[in-house]
């Protein structure tokens, strides 16, 4: 048996050589942040955005399923997604200052921040929440930034799960500049430090790989100061960018994968969250167009998420019942086997399948997504949430 002054000696030399690196490592890879993610977010042009706008929503779903029978899920979910519909029909709220919205004249954009800010203060809420502003480029960056300031200033505060999405980033400084606006602003309008958060998008090539062959997106992740909510994979920017033709663009092309790839690789651990992008086929016209751009969408959102993207975004009402339907399918097909497995990790049980402890973490947090988002109740989840 060694002595312990002897492993006491190695202890001390393991501690000096490697304590940089294990404080280097617990801030860069803090793990997931906990708690709810949104299973999407909804898009809506500033012009657009007005007190009731959530139960429009739910109502023009359930309106396009009525129009357009037979229901796009099976029955089993019929109770489950028009509650969801009627309960909550928007998860995340994104109020869209950029290409959704377009080039105004200073004084209209001004003016709908203001309006925009009025909506949500006055009205109901989603649990997520936050503006898309326009890009730091030079052409709009001053513009993104008074919009997020007249915003901010006549809210009065943050609105609960507040979040800004910051559009076509190409450049690692554009992120770090960012994080300095949310800063000034946190100190001009009196506002909890560190409370203003943003997302990126993922819409250009150099966000994605740098000229110098780096993973630029792992770079962004780092330059945000932890102030990064989240990376959202931009589908046609990012497509069109590449060259791929208009007819093709879509979030299961391999261009796309291979972005999203990248992404998921660089975000693990660091409690920074991904969002797949979107579907540009609507579920509207006659009922044969309805049908088939909700087959498309529910096969869209179930391949997002068994690749380990939970959420995406939605552009129309009438693909919330699809949004749900597919994501509530996914997570009950799912938590029989999820439940076994995890009582037989907890309970050192010899089965067909032996865990590790990383995936019955995983485990864990499939079962606790499903219950957020309304797919399980919580005694179907068997977790203490």
């Amino acid at each position: 048996m060694f002595p312990d002054s002897f492993l006491d000696t190695v202890f001390a030399e393991l501690d000096t050589l490697l304590g940089g690196v294990d404080a280097e490592l617990a801030a860069r890879y803090p793990g997931d942040p906990g708690g709810r993610q949104p299973v999407h977010t909804v898009y809506v042009p500033a012009d657009r955005m007005h007190t009731g706008l959530l139960a429009e929503w739910g109502d023009a779903a359930r309106a396009a399923l009525d129009a357009h029978p037979p229901l796009p899920f099976a029955e089993e979910l019929r109770a489950r997604v028009l509650s969801k519909l009627e309960r909550e029909p928007i998860e995340d709220l994104r109020i869209d200052f950029e290409d959704g919205y377009g080039i105004r004249d200073d004084a209209t954009e001004d003016a709908d921040a203001v309006t925009t800010a009025a909506a949500l203060r006055d009205g109901e809420v989603p649990p997520f929440v936050g503006l898309r502003v326009k890009s730091l480029e030079a052409p709009t960056r001053r513009r993104a930034v008074r919009t997020l300031a007249v915003f901010l200033f006549w809210y009065g505060g943050l609105p609960p799960g507040f979040v800004v999405t910051l559009p076509k980033v190409s450049a690692v400084e554009q992120v770090a500049a960012m994080s300095v606006v949310c800063g000034r602003l946190e100190e001009a309008l009196r506002l909890p430090p560190g409370g203003l958060r943003f997302e990126v998008q993922v819409e250009t090539a150099p966000a994605v790989l740098g000229a110098d062959g780096r993973a630029t997106v792992a770079r962004l992740i780092e330059a945000a100061g932890g102030r990064l909510a989240g990376l959202h994979y931009g589908t046609y920017d990012y497509s069109a960018g590449l060259g791929i033709a208009a007819a093709q663009q879509s979030l299961e092309h391999p261009a796309a994968d291979h972005a999203k790839a990248v992404m998921q690789v660089a975000a693990a651990g660091t409690g920074v969250r991904l969002s797949d992008g979107s579907t540009n086929v609507l579920p509207v016209g006659d009922t044969a167009a309805v049908h088939e751009a909700w087959a498309l969408h529910a096969r869209l959102v179930r391949r997002s998420l068994e690749r380990g993207f939970y959420q995406g975004w939605d552009l129309h009402p009438a693909q919330l019942p699809t949004r749900y339907a597919a994501t509530y399918a996914f997570f009950r097909d799912g938590a029989p086997a999820a439940r076994a497995r995890l009582a037989a990790y907890r309970e050192r049980r010899a089965g067909g399948i032996l865990d590790e402890p990383a995936t019955a973490r995983a485990l864990e947090g499939f079962l606790a997504r499903g219950v957020h988002c309304g797919a399980l109740d919580p005694s179907e989840a068997d977790l203490e949430l």
